[in-house]
């Protein structure tokens, strides 16, 4: 019995692991952006009547689903809700209402009613990024998926937001919307 199989499948995972490290040290990060204009400010930005439209990708990059939503945002100092109703291709529709605030730091975090894990993040210039647990449904069975939620405002009515979904760390799909004030 040769041990040149065992020494190639540990010598295989040592360099898979090492290009995984290398390829995540390559991810943007907020400082990238802090001298970026305009200003990301989420109180003013999700502050009324906004409208979304976007796709939802598998991990293969494979639009799967297509939706609009129409979000209201209010806000009282530094504790806000946005009310997200979502209207997808295929004739579901869903609610999501947030309970945000604007924390002493300057970070923000916020809850709803399938986020298991609340979300928690911060902005530079114009990037903002929050990470959270979403309970997400397929098959008739919820899912517990990371979100990497990255919002980009292009100018005072108009962001795109990119999300990646992870479970064990792995991608299984990604969201991008773009949203754009009405008032």
């Amino acid at each position: 019995m040769s041990i040149y199989p065992f020494l190639t499948h540990i010598y295989r995972i040592i360099l898979l692991s090492l290009a995984m490290i290398m390829l995540s040290s390559c991810a943007a990060t907020l400082p990238d952006y802090t001298s970026s204009v305009p200003e990301f400010d989420m109180r003013s930005f999700f502050n009324g009547k906004l409208n979304a439209y976007g796709m939802v990708q598998d991990r293969s990059g494979k639009v799967i689903r297509r939706f609009h939503a129409d979000l209201i945002g209010q806000w009282q100092g530094n504790k806000g809700t946005l009310a997200e109703d979502f209207y997808y291709d295929d004739g579901e529709t869903q609610r999501r209402v947030w309970s945000l605030t604007k924390n002493s730091d300057g970070s923000y975090s916020g809850t709803a009613n399938d986020v298991t894990q609340d979300a928690f993040g911060y902005g530079q210039g114009f990037a903002f990024n929050w990470h959270y647990t979403l309970a997400i449904e397929v098959n008739g069975k919820s899912w517990q998926i990371d979100l990497n939620d990255w919002l980009y405002q292009l100018d005072d009515t108009r962001l795109i937001n990119r999300t990646e979904m992870t479970k064990w760390g792995f991608k299984v799909g990604e969201i991008t919307l773009v949203i754009e004030k009405t008032d």
